[in-house]
């Protein structure tokens, strides 16, 4: 399939997803899940689970098996953009185009919300992948980790520590950026990989491939921070710098921070090249990456 139409049949499966394995709006408490559907159903790039469905295509016709953990992902991702939004953290009034979750509805809906998100992305794994105990520790063991302290949660107090930082150095930047985001997209290479029986060595080769993807994807983001608008972005643009954000613009100049984004966005073509038959669709997700727009 062109690589349009397969990105677009991905998002569509996605979406089906969501809709089907979410607790339906009317659940009680029905504001807490008109919140979470709220969150969840308001679009974007679905670049995690579309990653997920397309790692376990790359080993066989296993798309239908990787939605349930497609799905658990784009949970987790929703879940941390809730609570990043929030007063206390990034305090943002916009997401994905549209009210953030705290703004139509309150704060403490957005944050119960969050909770219930990222609750709920573990209780779709024992339910959809009992059938299969080791496939489902190893799913679980996959996402706990991504979305822990030592990854998306440290990112995110990293994040907020270096704020307003003059001394902040590369390397720290860097553990922002490959735990706040990179650490997320590799979970969703590596579980498409372990739903498509890929061998440990393959798996070697995704959390490398997501890593640089990971890296790359958020020094755009930076990039697009300060020179895209708030209606192409779908989110307030211009915030890393009226917070006093560490950004890779801020700590490498523009043109250097582009050639960081081109040399990670290499180093994960590279690594998916070694996966069976090259992982055509992954390769150009990749590299359409480097060049989007929001």
């Amino acid at each position: 399939m062109e690589y349009t139409a397969q990105l677009q049949a991905y998002r569509e499966q996605v979406e089906r997803g969501i809709d089907a394995l979410l607790p339906p709006a009317d659940t009680r408490p029905t504001r807490l899940h008109q919140a979470m559907r709220y969150s969840l159903q308001a679009g974007g790039k679905r670049l995690r689970p579309v990653l997920v469905l397309a790692a376990a295509e790359a080993f066989g016709p296993a798309p239908a098996a990787a939605l349930p953990v497609a799905v658990a992902l784009e949970c987790l991702h929703t879940y941390s953009l809730v609570h990043d939004d929030l007063p206390s953290l990034d305090n943002d009034d916009l997401r994905r185009g549209r009210p953030t979750a705290h703004r139509q509805f309150d704060e403490a809906t957005a944050l119960l919300a969050g909770d219930a998100l990222l609750t709920y992305a573990f209780q779709l794994l024992p339910r959809h992948y009992a059938a299969s105990p080791a496939l489902c520790t190893a799913l679980a063991a996959t996402l706990a980790e991504a979305a822990g302290s030592e990854h998306l949660i440290g990112g995110q107090m990293e994040d907020l520590l270096a704020e307003k930082k003059a001394d902040a150095t590369a390397a720290e930047l860097d553990f922002i950026h490959l735990n706040k985001t990179a650490a997320m997209i590799e979970a969703a290479l590596v579980a498409g990989g372990q739903c498509g029986g890929a061998t440990a060595a393959q798996l070697t080769l995704l959390r490398t491939a997501g890593r640089h993807l990971g890296l790359a994807f958020q020094i755009i983001d930076d990039i697009l921070d300060a020179t895209a608008d708030t209606a192409t972005l779908g989110k307030t643009a211009g915030k890393d710098a009226r917070a006093g954000k560490t950004t890779y613009l801020q700590l490498h100049g523009r043109e250097a921070a582009g050639r960081h984004a081109t040399a990670a966005t290499d180093d994960a073509l590279a690594a998916l090249a070694g996966l069976p038959g090259g992982a055509p669709f992954l390769q150009r997700l990749t590299a359409e990456m480097l060049g989007r727009k929001s």
